[in-house]
């Protein structure tokens, strides 16, 4: 047998050391997050915790400003947006002064490993502490205030980084703490403006923050399917006024009753000129004539309570940098813990902070094209699908394919369904296809509801809960014969099928009736969307988001009026099917005690020793318990039966009520995630099956026989990849309807440690410290 190389949390101690976290620069919704999980984290290994008060000008000026945090006091704190331990802008630390002050006051606390949250200018901040750090603990010995020992004892102080800003401009991670939850506001805002817009046919203007960086402003008008969109990244060519004036009279002139034009706070045109709201509601009266308004969503972007990304997003970030703040030697040069993809990863703090200013220098050099790669592939993959979405080509323009592709939806209904659907319409009519729409799955396929659908057809529709199509959970083995004479009818070559579980299955039948039926040799793609996050071949599923959002909101109600009571317990019953995925990360954003779920068996020892946790947990200050449970975790074990055991096991110390969310799960507008990440595979899929169809036109007629004509779109780690459905056959518990090995379940000791449970943690997967990966110049050949 090879020897085991994991690396477990058990085997890292922080005995005798001493951590000190603080959060700097502007607030963002999920600091709290990111603070509650780094003092656990720390305590849990045995180290000592500080918060540091109002940034580093607590730490100038040392006192009540530091204070050590104990298991409780970070309680309840995951739910509030901003920072609880205040942030504030410091003069006094960019002094060496000051920064000589900072260092003694860590020094007589003992603290010499410090976890900065906040923006690019804070993280320089901390490190140039730190290259400093020697030289001050020496001034420090010269003048009496501390001895040789002291200064020996803390020779090096270790920094991490973690990045809260709601901008989301730091080079080398794909998202900021608070960004998805601003992004979450500046969408509020959106579809309740659009409501009284299209009352009133008016064109409404939008400012949203981002004085460097149009990232809000790009995702938001992806989202919401703005009109147009203006952001310092991408100043528009000359001539955009009437482009931007002809574009909003066209939309008009297609029953389209409203415009939204977004813009970011930094937007300039290519002359560096601040292009302004009021210039732009000067621009289209002027030329339009339209009624039109201007809505500055200012620091509302910055409130509110944290979204369920943003709280597992922070608490993930939060518990890495204990782990690397544990593991770093003297060598170890100042490091930011940081998002790839679905992975946590740890890159160089300067490496990140010249990328980021080096986009700036790009921008202000007017090299706007090397500042979108230099903001990484996130940022980029975000502009080229609003590229290939917001330009509607006129037919002369088009390449004329004469391919046909039809779109459905199957299984149940997930929130963002709609936005994947308007997505993959577009980008199909844009490749030049004549695309078609299925109403109701393939219950309407084999009835013939098929019918051509243009582009106004899904106007509006990024913002829609449910499916619009309509959506069943029939396979089409039932039918095939029927279905197959539809597909030639209609003269099908592609098909594009979004849906959960049941859309797996199709696919997979229809791949096995190729051989029956030569209509079905055709290119098919499939879009994982379900709520319940459980297909194969993919970390995560349109629909997974908004539910997790629901349940998050639910469980914040529910938890204030437990502490409202005191002593009570709540027993919280969510869907998902066999798979667990709602319940435990449910279960980490809300801060749940304890989550059941059916990969991770459990017997009664351990309902006991939950119901014996929550009795100690209530000798404490936090009076309250919140208990998941996935609806199909055990055939005895039902949600009655543990509401009931916790009663009795619990009388006289607490008191049990039990709530089962149903159906809210499923519904809702979808999130900004969702929309995002529907708009963005469905356009990337769509890509495919254009190259697929070239592929595999032979004499006339598109035939695709091969495993790797049929694939899933799914995200895996760090990347979105076409995988062939029949190998992801074995990897499928057909039975239980559950990929065999699930990414999410490494989250599960998380959400135990934060909450106060011993558990075994596998960090293995954590760890080295990466590069960040600088953008290839383009081969000047290259078109």
């Amino acid at each position: 047998m090879m020897p085991d190389s994991r690396k477990f949390i058990e085997n890292l101690s922080g005995a005798g050391k001493s951590i000190g976290v603080l959060t700097s620069g502007g607030d963002a919704q999920g600091m709290n997050a990111a603070v509650r999980a780094v003092v656990r984290m720390g305590i849990y290994v045995g180290a000592k915790v500080y918060f540091v008060h109002e940034g580093y000008q607590g730490m100038v000026d040392g006192g009540d400003n530091i204070k050590e945090a104990s298991w409780e006091s970070v309680s309840s704190m995951l739910q509030v947006g901003g920072t609880v331990i205040g942030s504030a802008r410091c003069k006094d630390f960019r002094t060496h002064e000051g920064r000589l002050r900072a260092a003694l006051n860590l020094v007589q606390r003992g603290i010499t490993n410090l976890c900065v949250i906040g923006g690019d200018g804070s993280l320089t901040g901390a490190n140039l502490f730190r290259e400093e750090w020697s030289g001050l603990l020496d001034e420090l010995v010269q003048s009496g205030q501390i001895t040789e020992e002291a200064s020996q004892t803390h020779s090096t102080l270790h920094i991490v980084g973690m990045v809260g800003s709601i901008d989301n401009d730091f080079c080398g991670t794909d998202m900021t703490i608070g960004t998805d939850s601003a992004l979450h506001r500046i969408i509020e805002v959106v579809d309740a403006i659009m409501t009284t817009a299209q009352s009133h046919q008016r064109t409404f203007v939008l400012e949203v923050m981002g004085r460097h960086c149009g990232y809000l402003a790009l995702v938001s008008a992806l989202a919401c399917g703005a009109d147009w969109v203006l952001i310092p990244e991408m100043p528009p060519k000359d001539g955009w006024e009437e482009q931007m004036c002809h574009k909003l009279s066209e939309n008009r002139a297609d029953k389209k009753r409203l415009n939204i034009i977004i813009v970011a706070e930094g937007a300039i045109d290519h002359n560096n000129k601040p292009i302004t709201t009021d210039l732009i509601k000067d621009l289209v009266v002027r030329c339009l004539g339209f009624d039109t308004r201007v809505t500055i969503l200012g620091h509302v972007q910055r409130g509110g309570t944290p979204s369920a990304f943003d709280r597992i997003l922070a608490s993930r970030m939060g518990v890495e940098a204990v782990l690397a703040l544990l593991e770093a030697s003297p060598g170890t040069p100042a490091c930011v813990v940081s998002l790839c993809g679905n992975q946590a990863v740890r890159l160089p703090l300067m490496e990140c902070v010249q990328m980021t200013q080096e986009v700036q220098k790009a921008m202000d050099e007017k090299r706007f094209e090397e500042a979108v790669k230099l903001r990484g592939r996130s940022f980029e993959n975000n502009l080229n699908t609003y590229k290939l979405l917001s330009h509607r080509k006129i037919d002369t323009e088009l390449p004329n394919s004469s391919f046909n592709v039809a779109v459905l939806n199957v299984g149940a209904p997930a929130a963002g369904m709609n936005a994947a659907v308007r997505s993959a319409i577009r980008v199909g009519i844009t490749e030049g296809h004549t695309m078609f729409a299925v109403s109701d799955g393939f219950e309407g396929f084999y009835k013939g509801q098929i019918k051509e659908i243009k582009w106004g057809d899904v106007g509006g529709w990024t913002g829609q809960g449910g499916s619009l199509l309509g959506t069943k959970r029939t396979l089409p083995a039932k039918h095939i014969g029927k279905i197959a004479e539809q597909m030639s009818i209609h003269n099908i070559n592609a098909l594009l099928v979004i849906g959960g579980f049941e859309a797996f299955e199709s696919l997979l039948q229809l791949v096995d009736a190729r051989s029956s039926y030569e209509e079905f040799c055709v290119p098919m793609c499939m879009l994982p969307a379900t709520i319940s996050n459980n297909v194969a071949g993919t970390d995560l599923s349109i629909g997974a988001d908004t539910s997790l959002n629901a349940i998050v909101e639910t469980c914040d109600r529910i938890k204030q009026s437990a502490s409202g009571t005191k002593r009570r317990v709540f027993i919280i019953e969510t869907m998902g099917g066999y798979c667990g995925y709602l319940a435990t990360v449910g279960g980490l954003a809300a801060g749940a005690d304890a989550a059941y779920i059916y990969e991770e068996p459990f017997d009664i020892r351990d309902l006991q020793s939950n119901v014996e946790h929550l009795t100690e947990k209530m000798k404490t200050s936090i009076q309250r318990g919140l208990v998941l449970r996935n609806e199909n975790c055990s055939e005895n074990y039902t949600t009655d039966f543990i509401y009931q055991l916790y009663t009795e096991e619990g009388k006289g110390v607490f008191d049990c009520r039990k709530n089962v969310l149903g159906h809210m799960q499923q519904g809702g507008a979808p999130s900004p995630f969702d929309r995002n990440f529907g708009t963005k595979i469905a356009a990337k899929a769509m890509q495919w099956i254009s190259k697929k169809l070239k592929e595999f036109y032979r004499e006339g007629r598109v035939f695709a026989n091969t495993e790797d004509s049929a694939c899933l779109l799914g995200m895996r780690r760090r990347a979105l990849v076409f995988q062939p459905v029949v190998q992801l056959k074995d990897e499928t518990d057909f039975i239980h309807r559950i990929p065999k090995e699930q990414w999410w379940l490494r989250l599960r000791p998380l959400m135990k440690i934060l909450a106060k449970y011993k558990t075994s943690y596998d960090v293995s997967d954590a760890g080295q410290l990466e590069h960040i990966i600088r953008p290839r110049a383009k081969d000047s050949s290259a078109i």
